[in-house]
């Protein structure tokens, strides 16, 4: 029942012009960080953990500009339902596509791996809408069946297709004969025993093994997705070759690039990064 109330009232805010989307967005703030304190002892202590030199001062500074984005993305997210093509490309720009029509020429299917860094849907959608790439992405299903319609409505809008998480590698094979890519975010938080550990933002952190595993299964080049918010409700966005034969890496060496490269651009601009989830609720001695 809760889903009907609430599906009229996204909808509504997904019709709102951007300037009033904002507005809100300004208020949920105040609501979001002031009065519920949304999981500020989680974000902050993150903070405080993955700079241990910076001053409480700026731990603060960093966590409320974290909010204010925040805000912004949820509202931002729920735009993808009524949003124009033209604005969405206008809104999210490749800084530069060179190194896409180069691999796609090649007809060469690509694994994209990013992090839950800049507008990650409005990603997808640019790269639906702006190259020659058929574009997958593995997602997890919501237990909520209406809500994992709507967020696969969302998605799905501009001609991304989803793969569900359990059946990556099989689709990804029986997809073969086309020239794809095939997206995963890949600093979602895995169990302790099914996880490869890597020093990240100056903790142990677990990641998981699929994104590797099975680039070396397919041996498909590994291009970092990387976006970066330029001003309010605008980013580009920018790819780089990580790891062009698979195969011939050791393991873990794929996975240690990735985390290394997130690292670099959350350290440049981290309030854009998902500081309120709880990465580092798993410990290294829980193995």
């Amino acid at each position: 029942m809760g889903f009907y109330i609430i599906l009229p009232f996204i909808y509504l805010l997904a019709l709102l012009p951007f300037w009033a989307l904002y507005g809100v967005s300004d208020f949920m703030f105040v609501v979001v960080y002031y009065g519920l304190k949304y999981r500020r002892v989680v974000t902050e202590t993150n903070l405080r953990n993955s700079f241990p030199e910076k001053t409480e001062a700026e731990i603060k500074t960093i966590s409320k500009a974290y909010y204010r984005y925040m805000c912004d993305l949820m509202l931002e997210t729920f735009k993808t339902l009524t949003i124009s093509k033209k604005t969405a490309l206008k809104r999210l720009r490749f800084h530069d596509k060179t190194l896409l029509e180069k691999l796609h020429a090649e007809h060469k299917s690509l694994i994209l791996v990013l992090g839950h860094f800049g507008n990650w849907e409005w990603g997808g959608s640019s790269m639906s809408l702006d190259t020659d790439y058929q574009l997958y992405v593995i997602y997890h299903p919501l237990s909520n069946k209406r809500f994992n319609k709507l967020i696969y409505d969302m998605r799905s809008r501009f001609g991304t297709k989803l793969i569900p998480m359990k059946n990556t590698l099989r689709d990804m094979i029986k997809f073969k004969a086309e020239v794809n890519a095939t997206a995963f975010i890949a600093d979602q938080t895995p169990s302790a025993k099914n996880a490869y550990w890597i020093k990240f933002l100056n903790q142990d952190t677990p990641f998981f093994e699929g994104p590797e595993k099975v680039a070396r299964i397919m041996d498909y080049p590994v291009v970092f997705i990387n976006i970066k918010r330029t001003k309010r409700g605008y980013y580009e966005m920018y790819t780089e070759m990580l790891c062009e034969k698979p195969k011939e890496t050791a393991e873990g060496e794929i996975l240690t690039r990735f985390a290394k490269r997130l690292e670099e651009e959350i350290i440049k601009q981290p309030e854009i990064w998902l500081w309120s989830h709880r990465r580092w609720k798993h410990k290294r001695t829980e193995i």
